[in-house]
């Protein structure tokens, strides 16, 4: 997933996901909770953008983020790519990420 946080743009590995926000795999020790987040993804079901804020950080680990703003055409792929994971989780196939 690609993502832009204080003027910075990474990308990261997404460890987990739910429709309220995700967790990402990155080292960036200098972010602080609160601080405003630009994130954009492209996966099967579309691409899906999402403005998020930044709920915890793990030093050395990752970030959680909520999704604080989310078009409603972002939202339905969100739902799809989350339905997708769920039915491929219980299938015991391998995925990258986890969904919630």
């Amino acid at each position: 997933m690609c993502w832009r946080c204080n003027g910075r743009d990474d990308i990261s590995r997404v460890m987990d996901i739910s429709v309220d926000g995700l967790f990402i795999e990155t080292r960036h020790s200098e972010l602080k909770q609160g601080m405003p987040a630009r994130l954009d993804f492209l996966v099967q079901e579309g691409r899906i953008k999402a403005e998020a804020v930044v709920r915890h950080v793990k030093r050395g680990s990752g970030l959680g983020l909520r999704f604080h703003v989310v078009a409603d055409e972002d939202r339905q792929r969100l739902k799809a790519l989350l339905s997708r994971l769920r039915s491929g989780q219980s299938r015991s196939e391998p995925q990258l990420f986890r969904a919630r």
